[in-house]
């Protein structure tokens, strides 16, 4: 049995293949809905250039006025609380910099808050058995 998905993209390092994606999402302090105009044009900006410095790839990214759903791709090696954490401390930074409205209407643009969700092509079942007929070889 072999569970590699040949549809799935796999990305790989001199000693590591791999296919982590997540599904991240966060929100601005108080559900606010700041993330509109220039100041969503800016983060998405932002969250595009970042992706060599902090080690992920953006598969899909929709920004509403009060939260941020981000498809992204990490290497596991990174972690995806890290780059979670790095993309809102420096997002934040840069809007707050660029924006000042946002300093007097919060006082921190995000929560402490995330919601992270891993994206999979194989089920647990699928990979119980592959463990189990490892056994047998």
């Amino acid at each position: 049995m072999n569970i590699v998905n040949p549809s799935k993209k796999y990305e790989n390092t001199c000693n590591l293949v791999y296919s982590c994606q997540y599904h991240v999402i966060f929100c601005p302090k108080y559900r606010r809905p700041v993330l509109l105009g220039k100041i969503k044009d800016r983060l998405k900006e932002i969250i595009a250039q970042k992706q060599s410095e902090y080690n992920y790839n953006i598969i899909e990214i929709e920004i509403l006025s009060d939260h941020v759903h981000l498809l992204i791709s990490v290497n596991p090696k990174i972690g995806i609380h890290s780059v979670v954490t790095k993309i809102k401390g420096s997002s934040s930074r840069i809007l707050r910099e660029e924006f000042p409205e946002l300093k007097s209407k919060l006082p921190t643009l995000w929560t402490n808050s995330k919601f992270i969700s891993t994206v999979g092509s194989v089920s647990l079942e699928i990979i119980k058995k592959y463990i189990e007929e490892q056994k047998n070889k």
